[in-house]
């Protein structure tokens, strides 16, 4: 089992620092570190984002484990996997630039029937520039292709930020 030792031990040693280096520059004693390392006891909360820099890796892939390369925003999801449009979900986020903040999430069916009646951004509470050019026949077709993830991410020269996502 990877753990949070293991990894503290590991990610040390991939940037060729010893134990009393890792102590020194985050001021605690070299035997703590041993104690990081043998999952005796674990670095207190408020070292994390430090230790995380020292060893050139996230406070998130420190604790985890996990990779921090990013995955891609839109995957095309094979015939198999493909899920029927009903089943899926379509957000939108809205952030403007005076401090508001829209979440709205949409059952792709809806969505669907939505685009059929002729609704648009306005109809459903968002305005601004962000917003005023997205067409929701494209995302449908998009997502019955097989797209999911980030599929739109605007931002206005007025500071708006639109995105959708669909699941």
């Amino acid at each position: 089992m990877d753990t949070l030792g293991k990894r503290i031990s590991a990610l040390r040693r991939e940037k060729e620092l010893t134990q009393d280096d890792i102590a020194e520059r985050l001021g605690v004693s070299p035997q703590a570190v041993s104690k990081w390392e043998n999952d005796q006891t674990c670095p207190d909360i408020t070292l994390l984002p430090d230790l995380a820099k020292l060893l050139g890796v996230s406070v998130d892939r420190l604790l985890t484990g996990e990779s921090d390369e990013k995955q891609p925003d839109v995957r095309l999801l094979p015939q198999a996997e493909k899920k029927d449009i009903s089943d899926m979900i379509l957000r939108i986020e809205v952030d403007s630039s005076d401090g508001d903040k829209v979440r709205i999430n949409l059952p792709m069916g809806i969505v669907e029937a939505g685009i059929e009646m002729g609704a648009s951004m306005s109809n459903i509470g968002i305005n601004g520039e962000a917003a005023k050019n997205i067409d929701f026949t494209k995302i449908l077709e998009a997502a019955k292709n097989g797209a999911v993830g980030n599929l739109v991410d605007v931002e206005s020269s007025d500071g708006d930020v639109v995105r959708i996502f669909v699941e």
